[in-house]
């Protein structure tokens, strides 16, 4: 099963970043991702067999307790390679992109012994929102910024990419979410999501 780690934003700020995205794009030649499926990925992992879903889950599970909830803040659009030879557009983030890039590491910390090759390039948070429905596409309407958009990120979600009829379906595996560390010396408290 094709398998990634992932941070779903809020669905308001997930269908704030669609229509945003939307009006850059009218008439253009892009193929937006539909809400639901907007997110940050930390790591793609690829095909994993069902014997090595039980070790990545595991591999995963320190995540809850080496993180607390952090603040995020979308940034600008961007696009891959150029906006002149575009082939995805994207929403950047602003704030909280550092912790971001820390979470992302300890995911590569942790997956690595469980076989999964570190990723070279360095890691950029990021949105996809559209790819181009040709080789490559021109952005027509660079005046357009995306919404700032504010949200709290509090853990992550191994996630299935399930093939259906004109694409693909998300589907949760689990989910590791950040526990709130008192720094009085209590226990920590899950964050509701």
């Amino acid at each position: 099963m094709r398998t990634f780690v992932a941070i779903f934003p809020p669905q308001t700020v997930r269908q704030a970043l669609f229509r945003a995205a939307h009006e850059l794009l009218a008439g253009g030649d892009f193929r937006l991702i539909s809400p639901e499926k907007l997110h940050l990925t930390l790591k793609f992992l690829g095909d994993v067999s069902g014997d090595n879903l039980g070790r990545v889950r595991q591999a995963l599970e320190p995540l809850s307790e080496r993180h607390d909830p952090f603040e995020v803040r979308t940034s600008g659009f961007g696009a891959f390679p150029s906006e002149k030879k575009a082939r995805i557009l994207w929403a950047g983030v602003g704030e909280g992109s550092e912790s971001l890039c820390a979470v992302a590491e300890n995911v590569e910390d942790l997956l690595q012994p469980a076989g999964f090759a570190r990723e070279q390039r360095p890691y950029v948070p990021h949105l996809t929102l559209a790819r181009a429905r040709g080789r490559k596409a021109k952005l027509e309407n660079g005046s357009i910024s995306p919404p700032a958009l504010r949200f709290r990120v509090s853990g992550v979600e191994l996630v299935e990419s399930v093939p259906v009829a004109g694409g693909v379906t998300y589907s949760v595996l689990e989910t590791y979410s950040f526990c709130e560390r008192d720094l009085g010396g209590s226990k920590p408290s899950q964050i509701p999501r």
